[in-house]
């Protein structure tokens, strides 16, 4: 599986690269199909609370699933995207099996 992330307004910490590395391993485990992961981490208005906007797309052989969420930090919004990811890939390979 390729991993990519991605930081716009800000630089990522070694601390936030590994959490989300263990987070796409758990992904993977879950299915073994993913082609590629992408992690976007965003800073929007950084004066504001609820400031940091993740997304994650999952490429799957012919299909795409993804997930946003806005939370006060990228470890809860990435964890929240993980969790909405898993049910999202329960449900492809349930198709994948008829």
């Amino acid at each position: 599986m390729e991993l990519k992330i991605q930081a716009i307004h800000f630089d990522t910490t070694e601390k936030l690269n590994l959490f989300i590395e263990k987070k796409a391993a758990k992904l993977q485990k879950n299915c073994e199909g993913i082609i590629k992961a992408e992690f976007i981490l965003k800073v929007v208005k950084p004066e504001t609370a609820r400031n940091k906007e993740t997304a994650v797309n999952i490429v799957l052989p012919g299909s795409e699933l993804r997930a946003e969420k806005v939370c006060d930090t990228f470890e809860e919004g990435v964890d929240l995207c993980v969790d909405s990811l898993l049910r999202q890939l329960e449900k492809y390979k349930e198709r994948q099996g008829k």
